[in-house]
C-alpha cells in the first residue's frame, strides 16, 4: 500500500506497512511456535522424566510466571526507550533460552530456562502489538494489529506439525532445538524495524514512572482494571485448555501420535478465527466483535468437555480454536488502543502481565485436577463459567474505541 507518511512535520516516513507487519509478525510467529511447543512436548517429557501431571502443570505455569513479568517489565521500558528495541531484546533472549532448553538435564534447570523463555515471550507480544498499531494508518489500525496477531495462529500451527513429525521419531529435545532459530532472525529485526513514528513524535519527557502512573489516572483507572481483568480471564482459559489438549486426549485413551493429530486438525481452526475478527473489528468494532466471540468460546469449552466420541471431539475442538483466538485477537486490539502513547506499551504491558497470573495458575489447576481423577466436564465447566464472566464484565464496562482517533 506503498508508504505510510509520518502525521508530524519534519519526522521521516516509516517504511511500508506491510513490511513493518510481516517482520513484526514473523517475529510473533515464532513466539508462539516456541510457546506451543511445551503443549506438545509435556508428554514426552513427564514420560521420560517420571512425573505426575500435577508437576508437569508446575512445569507449564513456570513459563507463565516469566511472562508475568516480562509483559510488565518491557512494557514500561517501551515508554521509555523506545518499541523497537525493547522488541528485539526479548526476542533474542527468549530464542538462545530454548535453544539451552534442549540440554537440559533435569526439571531443575528445564524450569528456570522457561521462566526466561516466558520472559522474553511476555515482553514481546505487547511491544509488537503497540509497534503496529502505532504504524499504521487509523483507518485500517484495527485490522493490521488482528493480522499481527494471525501470525500466532501460524506459530501454533507450525509447533503443532514440527511435533508431530519430530517428536515421535526424535523424541521432545530436537524441538527446542528448532525453537532456537529465531535467535537468527534478530539479525534482520535489527535492520528492518525503525522506532514507532508515534513514540518519535512524543514531545512529553519519556519516564516509566510517568507511565505508570497515568495507567492509574482518573480517566484511565476503569480501562486498565478492565482490561486486566480480561487477560486473566483469556489466560486462564486459553493456556489452561491449550496446553492440556494433547494430554487431555492422550488420558482418554489416544496414542500420542493420535492426540497431536487431532490437536494439529483443531488448530487450523485458528488461522480463519483470526481472519474473520480482522474484518470484524473495522467492520462492527473492537468491542462488538470481542463480546460474541467470548461467549461463543465459553459455549465451545462447554460442548468439548462434555464430548464423548472423536467426532465430537474435533467438532468443538475446532470450534473451541476458531472463536478462543478470534477473542484473543479481539482483546489485543481492545486492549491496545485504551491507552494513550504516553502509557500505550505500559498499558497492555500491564494488562498481559497481570493475565499471565491467569496461565500461571490455570496449568496448575488442570494438572492438580487430573490428578485427582476430577471429570473433563467439570475441568471445562470450569472455563466455560471462566469466559462467560469475561463476556459480562466487557459487554457491561467495556469502551468502544473504534471510531476514537490516537493520542
Amino acid at each position: 500500500m506503498g508508504l505510510f507518511t509520518a502525521r508530524t512535520h519534519g519526522l521521516p516516513k516509516s517504511p511500508s506497512i506491510n513490511r513493518i507487519l510481516t517482520v513484526s509478525g514473523f517475529g510473533l510467529l515464532f513466539d508462539s511456535m516456541d510457546n506451543a511447543l511445551l503443549a506438545f512436548v509435556l508428554t514426552s517429557i513427564g514420560t521420560q522424566w517420571h512425573l505426575s501431571p500435577g508437576l508437569l502443570g508446575l512445569i507449564g505455569s513456570v513459563s507463565f510466571i516469566g511472562m508475568a513479568v516480562g509483559s510488565a517489565l518491557a512494557g514500561l521500558f517501551a515508554d521509555r526507550f523506545g518499541r523497537r528495541s525493547v522488541f528485539m531484546w526479548t526476542l533474542l533472549i527468549y530464542s538462545i533460552a530454548t535453544g539451552l532448553t534442549a540440554f537440559a538435564w533435569g526439571v531443575g534447570i528445564f524450569v528456570v530456562l522457561r521462566f526466561l523463555v516466558g520472559f522474553g515471550i511476555g515482553g514481546e507480544l505487547p511491544v509488537a502489538t503497540t509497534y503496529v498499531l502505532e504504524s499504521s494508518p487509523e483507518e485500517e489500525r484495527g485490522r493490521r494489529v488482528v493480522y499481527l496477531e494471525t501470525f500466532w495462529a501460524l506459530g501454533s500451527l507450525a509447533a503443532a506439525l514440527i511435533s508431530f513429525f519430530i517428536v515421535p521419531s526424535f523424541g521432545w529435545r530436537v524441538v527446542f532445538l528448532i525453537g532456537a532459530l529465531p535467535a537468527l532472525y534478530t539479525l534482520i529485526l535489527r535492520n528492518a524495524l525503525p522506532e514507532s513514528v508515534e513514540f518519535i513524535a512524543l514531545a512529553e519527557n519519556k519516564s516509566m514512572k510517568k507511565s505508570f502512573r497515568t495507567l492509574w489516572s482518573n480517566e484511565l483507572v476503569a480501562s486498565t482494571v478492565v482490561t486486566s481483568l480480561l487477560w486473566f480471564i483469556m489466560n486462564f482459559a486459553y493456556y489452561g485448555m491449550f496446553l492440556w489438549l494433547p494430554s487431555v486426549l492422550y488420558y482418554k485413551g489416544y496414542s500420542l501420535v493420535h492426540s497431536i493429530g487431532y490437536v494439529l486438525i483443531m488448530t487450523i481452526a485458528q488461522v480463519p478465527g483470526y481472519l474473520t475478527a480482522a474484518w470484524l473489528v473495522e467492520k462492527w468494532g473492537r468491542k462488538r466483535t470481542l463480546v460474541p466471540a467470548l461467549l461463543c468460546t465459553s459455549l465451545s469449552a462447554l460442548g468439548f468437555g462434555f464430548s464423548h466420541s472423536t467426532v465430537w471431539l474435533i467438532v468443538f475442538g475446532l470450534l473451541l480454536n476458531y472463536f478462543m483466538l478470534g477473542a484473543f485477537a479481539g482483546t489485543y486490539i481492545f486492549t491496545v488502543e485504551q491507552f494513550p502513547t504516553l502509557a500505550r506499551a505500559s498499558g497492555i504491558g500491564w494488562a498481559a502481565g497481570f493475565g499471565r497470573i491467569g496461565g500461571v495458575i490455570a496449568p496448575f489447576l488442570v494438572g492438580a485436577l487430573i490428578g485427582r481423577s476430577v471429570g473433563y466436564p467439570t475441568i471445562f465447566s470450569i472455563f466455560f463459567v471462566t469466559v462467560l464472566i469475561g463476556f459480562v464484565i466487557v459487554g457491561l464496562f467495556g469502551r468502544e474505541t473504534k471510531a476514537n482517533k490516537l493520542n
